[in-house]
């Protein structure tokens, strides 16, 4: 059997040639079904613009851009009356719109107060038309300046530590948020089945991002191999519980109101494609690991069989396995923990919660990854173990 080379960061390993066809002929097809999905998919602009032709807020209201020039610790609202949240009057001076140079009062109440705005901060405020002149009421509060700063020291942390490879890492980032807000979204607004469309977009993903951060090499090919083999495991048993738990993929007032803007859109395909999405940071992480982890073992020990290189490959997926899951489950926590802290004021046991949308679709989330992260290890694995060459003999290393 012939030989072909596939060049990894820190070695250079023969490839079989039979194993190293399977494995191309096996990608190119995923490639070419995520490319017809996208083609069949793609949400027409005309529909599109149609499904989101609807008015959100009320007639007449616009936003304009103020300025804090000074905060008092009262509302007028609530003079006459006894509540228990904090509220301020911020006086702003608008600064477009028609009465843009001009000094308004906008209460902040409950957590608004509470948000630390202070003189100088740049808000956001609600024009209201009423017959008796325009309304003025807090919208939000302009972060972006906050947020830019935080993706430049991203971006620059990320290039002085990674090189070469962070960057190439943050155009795949860039390609994952095209594929997303570009594709994925539109065909969900436009009623496109759910879940077909999370598969096309996230297997385009993760060739994009597989390849251009990491290289176009059969030890890249392998773990794109295993990560789309787990995407479809998560996906088999995301499907299998969301039917099971009966879930209706409505879990808080934000599908309700998402209900109201696209009455078309089914809500089962939405937490189907929330869970196919959802797994694919880790899975990256995990499959190219593990496919690395398999070929730097082979340039080690040219002498061991495929079997122990995959069960030494095995050793390091379970650590990693183990670190994983911690972080999936306090990834969960962190971004949950407001609904956790409502656990300690019902009088429910805590496993009778999981009856509750709220509670289960997080759970069927999140365990549906698990479960196809921690089997995308023994599978990139053994993908891994096939497509290194077998072991060679004492002589044969020596000759070498």
């Amino acid at each position: 059997m012939g030989h072909g080379h596939s060049h990894a960061a820190h070695a250079t390993v023969e490839v079989g040639t039979r194993a190293r066809n399977a494995l191309i002929t096996f990608v190119a097809i995923l490639g070419l079904l995520s490319v017809a999905g996208l083609i069949w998919l793609w949400p027409d602009s005309g529909v599109l613009a149609d499904a989101v032709d609807v008015q959100f807020d009320a007639p007449g209201v616009i936003y304009e851009d103020a300025t804090i020039e000074e905060i008092v610790d009262e509302c007028a609202s609530q003079q006459d009356a006894v509540s228990s949240l904090p509220c301020q009057t911020a006086i702003s001076e608008l600064r477009t719109g028609e009465e843009s140079g001009q000094l308004v009062e906008v209460e902040l109440q409950g957590p608004q107060a509470q948000a630390g705005l202070r003189v100088g901060d740049s808000i956001e405020i609600a024009r209201i038309p009423t017959e008796q002149g325009p309304i003025f009421s807090y919208s939000g509060t302009n972060r972006l300046p906050t947020l830019i700063v935080l993706a430049a020291l991203f971006v620059i942390c990320v290039l002085a530590v990674a090189r070469w490879r962070g960057l190439f890492a943050l155009i795949g980032l860039g390609f994952a948020g095209f594929v997303l807000l570009g594709f994925m979204l539109p065909a969900l607004i436009t009623g496109k089945p759910g879940m077909a469309v999370a598969l096309a977009g996230s297997t385009a993903i993760m060739f994009v991002v597989l390849y251009v951060a990491h290289g176009v090499s059969i030890r890249t090919s392998t773990a794109l191999a295993g990560t789309l083999l787990g995407l479809g495991v998560t996906t088999v048993l995301g499907a299998f519980a969301v039917e099971a738990a009966r879930l209706s993929g409505f879990a808080d007032e934000q599908e309700y109101d998402l209900a109201q803007l696209v009455p078309g859109l089914d809500f089962q395909e939405l937490l189907m494609s929330a869970i196919i999405v959802g797994g694919l940071g880790v899975l990256n992480d995990v499959t190219i690991t593990q496919s690395s982890a398999v070929w730097e073992l082979r340039a080690a020990a040219p002498e061991m069989s495929r079997m122990g290189i995959f069960a030494s490959a095995m050793r390091i997926g379970r650590d990693h396995i183990a670190s994983t899951i911690y972080t999936i489950v306090f990834a969960y926590a962190g971004s949950a923990l407001t609904v956790l802290l409502l656990l300690y004021f019902t009088n429910r046991e805590v496993l009778d919660l999981f009856g509750i949308e709220l509670f289960a679709s997080e759970g069927v989330r999140t365990l549906a990854s698990a479960i196809g992260l921690v089997l995308s290890v023994p599978i990139t694995t053994g993908i891994a173990a096939l497509t290194v060459p077998p072991a060679r003999t004492q002589e044969r290393v020596a000759a070498t």
